[in-house]
């Protein structure tokens, strides 16, 4: 049996794309997230950077906008990311 090609992306490079992560309101992941990020893309702006508590307050949603280059460069953030004991998701 022969492995199957990559499914070829839908998303031309480079653009914008958002990378959402939620974390505990009470860790570190806004620092944390961002310092793997920007491994990944290089320093980003304050205004890239974007906070949201959840209702109840023990959450937080933090949205990187970044400049995408590659498909790669995106697998390697999520890998990264998910693998962080302080954050729950990545989207």
């Amino acid at each position: 049996m022969t492995a199957s090609p990559e499914a070829p992306s839908l998303i031309e490079y480079p653009c914008d794309f958002p990378i959402k992560v939620m974390g505990r309101k009470d860790s570190a992941v806004t620092r944390i997230a961002r310092a793997i990020v920007e491994r990944h893309t290089g320093p980003l702006k304050d205004e890239q950077v974007r906070e949201r508590p959840s209702t109840a307050g023990n959450f937080l949603s933090v949205t990187f906008d970044i400049q995408a280059q590659s498909r790669e460069q995106l697998d390697n953030i999520y890998r990264e990311l998910t693998a962080s004991d302080a954050v729950l998701m990545a989207l």
